[in-house]
């Protein structure tokens, strides 16, 4: 039997990976599940899959929880500390990083320093310290699972391949909700709008991030780390079907794909069950039913956050570790309804701008620039209100 921590057990990804459990019964044992304030749902989860601990990170919600889980042998934990605590735990062998955002980031840092496996869906992770925790990785002999399923599907293309004979990785995206909508127009999106991906269904920051293609800049940028290939190596691809999960070209011309149905189970089965390809009972792709496939490419003008990752990018240091903070808070700040869509991008340029550049953070600068660009964004978003 497997051990298996999962933060983030509520979300989108966490609540997959449960339901992708499931269908595996007595394998797996959960030692601990996390989440941030949905302790209604935490407990539910706790009372059917019995972990050994359960953590909410909103320190006011942990007596609500006690009450719930008053007749369980459970231990409750509450507060930031006790999620890096949990994370640090070296008595499983598996930890899914479900995580959203910024806040990610350091529970990756310290499963890897406990020298357990991570599955990973914090994208920011590696965008923020990736070189750091690619260093955590050798020291402490233990491996990162991508489970986003571009990174997942690269992953897959490679095994087996020579990294030296890699031409190109190619991340596809379905160019979210606002693909043929004229830039013009972009002034009156609206949060609902913004939320209706046309293929996945995903938590509310990352469909967001979709609809600015945030999504993809951030992809770019942790597909760097973790191939270790050249930015210009990397290059973005629109596919509205969203079949193809990425592609890897070869030297010699030969290209590999990925396929499948748009269904993150997948991509966190692989994940779980590596180096194997278990059964499972999702939905088969059919390919006479899908039918044509279509490919464009990207438009820059439309979708800026995308040239905004690859600028940070190549000037490495401190900037993708602003830029991914800004783009948290914008988001934010977006879906609360404090800022129109198109500042989005404005704001998060103008962070970066303005920030005091970091040849080579460690993890004290890391904490310290979260906090300055943070402050930044929302004294700018106080200006713009």
């Amino acid at each position: 039997m497997k051990s298996i921590g999962i933060l983030g057990s509520t979300g989108s990804i966490g609540v997959q990976t449960l339901q992708v459990i499931d269908t595996f019964p007595g394998d797996y044992k959960i030692k601990y599940l996390t989440a941030n304030q949905n302790v209604t749902q935490l407990a539910e989860q706790a009372l059917k899959y019995n972990p050994d601990t359960v953590c909410i990170v909103q320190e006011e919600l942990k007596d609500e929880l006690e009450s719930i889980l008053k007749n369980t042998n459970i231990s409750i934990s509450c507060g930031r500390k006790a999620l890096l605590e949990l994370a640090g735990r070296n008595d499983v062998e598996l930890v899914m990083n479900g995580l959203v955002g910024a806040a990610g980031m350091e529970p990756t840092v310290e499963a890897v320093k406990s020298g357990v496996d991570v599955a990973l869906s914090n994208k920011e992770s590696m965008v923020m310290a990736g070189g750091i925790i690619n260093d955590l990785l050798k020291t402490n002999s233990c491996n990162l699972f991508p489970v986003d399923s571009e990174h997942s599907a690269i992953w897959q293309c490679l095994k087996g391949e020579n990294n030296c004979e890699i031409k190109r990785l190619i991340l596809t995206g379905s160019g979210g909700p606002f693909r043929t909508k004229p830039k013009e127009n972009f002034s009156s999106i609206t949060l609902e709008q913004a939320l209706q991906h046309p293929n996945w269904d995903m938590g509310n920051k990352i469909t967001i991030d979709s609809a600015t293609m945030m999504n993809k800049g951030l992809e770019v940028i942790e597909a760097y780390w973790l191939f270790g290939v050249t930015s210009n190596q990397i290059d973005i691809i629109v596919h509205p079907e969203s079949i193809i999960h990425s592609m890897v070209e070869f030297v010699d011309g030969s290209v590999k794909a990925q396929l499948g149905v748009p269904d993150m189970k997948i991509p966190i089965q692989y994940a779980i069950t590596y180096p194997h390809h278990s059964p499972a009972q999702w939905e088969s792709l059919d390919l006479e039913k899908m039918g044509t496939l279509h490919f464009e490419k990207p438009d820059l003008d439309k979708f800026p956050c995308i040239r905004l990752a690859y600028e940070a990018l190549e000037k490495g240091g401190s900037s993708p570790i602003v830029l991914n903070v800004a783009n948290d808070n914008v988001v934010a700040a977006f879906i609360k309804g404090l800022i129109p869509f198109t500042q989005i991008p404005t704001l998060i340029e103008d962070t970066i701008n303005q920030h005091d550049w970091i040849n080579d953070p460690n993890l004290d600068d890391i904490s310290e620039l979260s906090g300055w660009t943070s402050q930044f964004i929302q004294e700018q978003i106080t200006t713009y209100a």
